[in-house]
């Protein structure tokens, strides 16, 4: 009772007070420009994989992580912060500043074998600040797709790339099979296999001495864009043996190794800063540090006291572990609890870089900088999380359970003010705590359960008052959750269709040298419309004869 009270304390009137807000802060996209006559900041963005919310040490981790503590401490930590459940859309939001929707890539990941890639016709983060003078590197995992030479990060903004183009490999051999037989080599210098800088070295401290040459090969007075998404903690879990030492007191082996892997990529953060430091950028860089979704708890990650986990929209999958570190920043040593989502890189970057963002992208994203440096009010009131209209339905939904507004079997969620709505399959709801973690394998006794009843396909949770959605409030508050079906709408009628083609033979890294890599070429595209055309001119010609 205690907990509806405090829950009914923030009632109904924040979504009419919020949803109608009108902020007088810059929209999406438009400039703001605080440092004039200043050097252009360099720009370090760290993207890590499968970090659960709880798995860093100022949010309570057995596992330490001195380095990120320490860069968060002494920056801003992001307490209110949204990413997507996996990786290919968290990363197209970051280099887009668009939602998922409003590129075609809302359904699940980019798989290997897909003909599919991040759309050439959206403008990326790298390309702008190419166009106001930065030098753009990427190290690590790309995961937006490679089926075309013109999908590559290479013709993507970035000068440079040392990297994985898919999601998974293996982090000594860079090896990844996608399915039996189809197994290939996935390791990238810019558009070539990079079979000469493959020494059997843990990617983690392979990509964080690519990132020291970098650095130690750039000049300083010249604004750089360094992009570094480490594979890990991603599974297979594998970690050099040196960073088991002190974490083998944790009898969950998986826990274990993903511990041992969280340790190694703390230490390569701090050699980054510390090269940062090195080479006379720190002092006008920009640090940004984020996971790209929730934990799998599975594979060792842990979000407690979330819900949920990765490929999930409840909490667990898609609030993340954030922080900003700089010189740069005025409210040093802060927290920041205000709404930002992994969309609002895009144009805030451009404007620290003193960029342009033109009038024609429609961008998701907001400049938050100074919500992040000086602790102002957000102007983001709401985030769409996704809708997928091709995900799995739930088979109880229908647009009677959604008031004729939204057809609740759809998988869908989204936040406004301090609500957060959800239909359709929502996906693993569990709580995994600690003890969880306590046997040699997983063990799912000690996960808290709800059961629902029967044909749920809707709930209501106040975010502010319940962050780990313990309390379902869609049948007390059937006026707010029909506003947040309105908006549903009103988001899906902007959305492009959903690009997810079937699997290409010619994928196969046997078709090309053993290696994963572009398969199509539009030599391919023209032997096959002509082709058709030939078959279609044989087939009227047929049918000439037979009408004679």
């Amino acid at each position: 009772m205690l907990a509806a009270g405090l829950l009914a304390g923030l009632s109904a009137l924040s979504i009419l007070a919020y949803g109608y807000l009108s902020w007088g802060g810059p929209g999406p996209g438009e400039p703001r420009g605080d440092r004039p006559g200043a050097p252009r900041p360099h720009i370090v963005f760290i993207l890590a994989d499968d970090q659960g919310f709880r798995d860093v040490g100022y949010h309570g981790s057995e596992i330490r992580t001195p380095a990120l503590d320490k860069l968060a401490a002494e920056g801003v930590k992001l307490e209110n912060y949204y990413v997507q459940p996996m990786c290919t859309p968290s990363r197209s939001q970051f280099i887009t500043g668009k939602y998922q929707i409003h590129t075609g890539l809302q359904h699940s990941i980019i798989r290997p074998t897909q003909p599919n890639c991040l759309p050439l016709d959206n403008v990326t983060l790298p390309q702008k600040l190419k166009e106001v003078g930065y030098s753009t590197h990427m190290v690590g995992k790309w995961h937006l797709g490679f089926y075309r030479r013109e999908c590559m990060p290479t013709q993507r903004g970035f000068d440079t790339f040392f990297g994985s183009l898919l999601g998974s490999g293996d982090y000594y051999t860079h090896f990844k099979c996608d399915s039996p037989g189809i197994c290939g080599y996935d390791l990238y210098e810019n558009d070539n296999a990079a079979w000469d800088h493959d020494n059997g070295i843990y990617s983690t401290q392979m990509y964080t001495q690519k990132v020291q040459q970098i650095l130690a090969s750039h000049n300083p007075r010249k604004p750089i864009f360094l992009y570094i998404a480490y594979q890990a903690v991603h599974s297979p879990l594998q970690a050099p043996g040196k960073y088991f030492e002190h974490y083998r007191s944790i009898n969950n082996i998986n826990r274990r190794r993903y511990a041992a892997m969280l340790a190694c990529l703390d230490e390569a953060i701090n050699n980054v800063t510390l090269a940062l430091k090195k080479y006379g950028y720190y002092d006008n860089t920009i640090i940004i540090y984020s996971s790209d979704n929730g934990g799998q708890p599975m594979a060792g990650g842990s979000n407690w006291p979330l819900r949920g986990s990765k490929g999930t929209y409840w909490e667990g999958g898609i609030r993340a572990v954030g922080f900003v570190h700089s010189p740069l920043l005025k409210n040093k040593g802060s927290v920041c609890k205000e709404l930002v989502h992994i969309t609002d890189w895009f144009p805030t970057l451009i404007t620290l870089a003193e960029g342009q963002i033109d009038e024609d992208i429609q961008l998701d994203g907001y400049d938050i900088w100074e919500t992040i440096s000086e602790g102002r009010r957000s102007p983001r009131v709401d985030i769409l999380h996704n809708i997928d209209p091709i995900y799995t339905k739930a088979k109880n939904g229908s647009w009677a359970a959604g008031y004729g507004i939204w057809n609740t079997a759809i998988q869908s969620a989204i936040r406004v003010n301090h609500w957060k709505l959800l239909t359709g399959n929502p996906g693993f709801s569990d709580w995994v705590p600690p003890q969880a973690f306590s046997n040699a394998g997983p063990n799912r006794w000690h996960n808290e359960r709800v059961s629902w009843s029967a044909g749920k396909t809707v709930w209501l949770f106040n975010i502010t008052a319940d962050p780990y959605e313990r309390v379902d409030l869609s049948a007390r508050y059937p006026d707010v959750v029909k506003q947040l079906l309105r908006r549903l709408s009103q988001f899906n009628k902007t959305a492009v269709p959903v690009r997810y083609p079937p699997k290409d033979p010619r994928s196969n890294p046997k078709l090309n040298g053993g290696v994963w890599g572009p398969w199509f070429k539009e030599d391919d595209k023209k032997s096959k419309s002509n082709k058709s055309k030939g078959a279609n001119k044989q087939k009227k010609s047929k049918n000439k004869k037979k009408a004679n």
